[in-house]
């Protein structure tokens, strides 16, 4: 009989682990910097932890991680399976910064977009493209493995 109770019990624990396992994995993932849009911030290589989150979670600062939008303006359609790591300028509601196509008529943010640039001034990002659909963000970036907080 105590050894079916230890059996249950590391079941038990089995099952436990597992679960926690799918709940962190569900609500972050880890992502490798690609390209230098975020440099100085983030180099190419940098790992960081991005927390799976919506529009109303993000905050202006906040370093995003995004697919492109779906109208490209000028730049050729990127993959869906492609992601963008920027930081978040503007929401939805907030003044539009100088300098993005599409906004000249436009107080403000239009609700389900936002404005991302990168922190390197040479970076692909709403001053080329105009406004990034809300519905295409994965999360935020919450830390950088191995390194400095963000």
């Amino acid at each position: 009989m105590p050894v079916l109770l230890i059996i249950g019990g590391l079941l038990l624990a089995l099952i436990g682990s597992a679960l926690t396992a799918f709940r962190i994995r569900s609500r972050y993932t880890v992502v490798t910097v690609e390209g230098t849009s975020m440099a100085p911030t983030l180099s190419p290589g940098d790992q960081v932890v991005v927390e799976r989150r919506t529009i109303d979670q993000v905050r202006p600062g906040d370093i995003v991680v995004l697919q492109p939008p779906r109208r490209t303006g000028d730049y050729e359609p990127v993959s869906d399976r492609a992601w963008n790591i920027k930081r978040a300028a503007a929401l939805p509601g907030d003044r539009i910064p100088e300098g993005i196509p599409g906004s000249e008529d436009l107080p403000e943010v239009p609700d389900g977009m936002l404005v991302v640039l990168g922190d390197n001034p040479d970076s692909i990002d709403s001053r080329h493209r105009g406004f990034f659909e809300a519905d295409r963000i994965m999360g935020v970036a919450v830390r950088r493995l191995g390194g400095s907080a963000l």
